[in-house]
């Protein structure tokens, strides 16, 4: 089952569980994807989305989401972070697993290796590479030292 569907599927389930909280959740990813699909509308663009496309939407929907709870725990409102810890968990249920900071090495080492980067000047190429290859599975903005790091030994 496509992402598209897992989240249809999801969303009836959580109407007819009459569960709020998710519900309301699932329809704010429905209509961040169609606000990214009537983007690709304009121009030449039939609108469609990939699977990699609706993951690209749910990772940034995750770290807006954890900059929010983030600035509301700063801000002494520890019920608007828990409710955007809740919405991060239930967006996450439909991402790719996580790597673990091993398998994150190791995919770095790979791609590294794949691409025969020798120096910092080939940092870009990396890092598309391990976009192309873990769109969803990690985080680039810590991987991006890692890589710098590998490169400069």
């Amino acid at each position: 089952m496509d992402l598209r569907a897992r989240l249809q599927a999801a969303t009836k389930d959580a109407m007819k569980a009459k569960d709020s909280a998710r519900l309301s959740t699932l329809r704010l990813i429905g209509a961040a994807i169609k606000d990214r699909e009537i983007a690709a509308r304009t121009g030449d663009g039939d609108g469609t989305l990939n699977d990699a496309d609706l993951i690209a939407i749910l990772s940034k929907m995750v770290k807006q989401r954890q900059e929010s709870a983030k600035a509301y725990e700063e801000g002494g409102r520890l019920e608007l972070a828990q409710k955007e810890e809740s919405e991060i968990g239930v967006i996450q249920e439909f991402l790719p697993r996580q790597l673990t900071e091993a398998e994150t090495a190791a995919a770095i080492d790979a791609a590294i290796a794949a691409l025969g980067a020798t120096g910092i000047r080939d940092m870009g190429r990396v890092m598309a590479e391990l976009r192309d290859r873990h769109a969803g599975q990690m985080d680039f903005g810590a991987v991006g030292p890692m890589v710098k790091a590998r490169l400069l030994n």
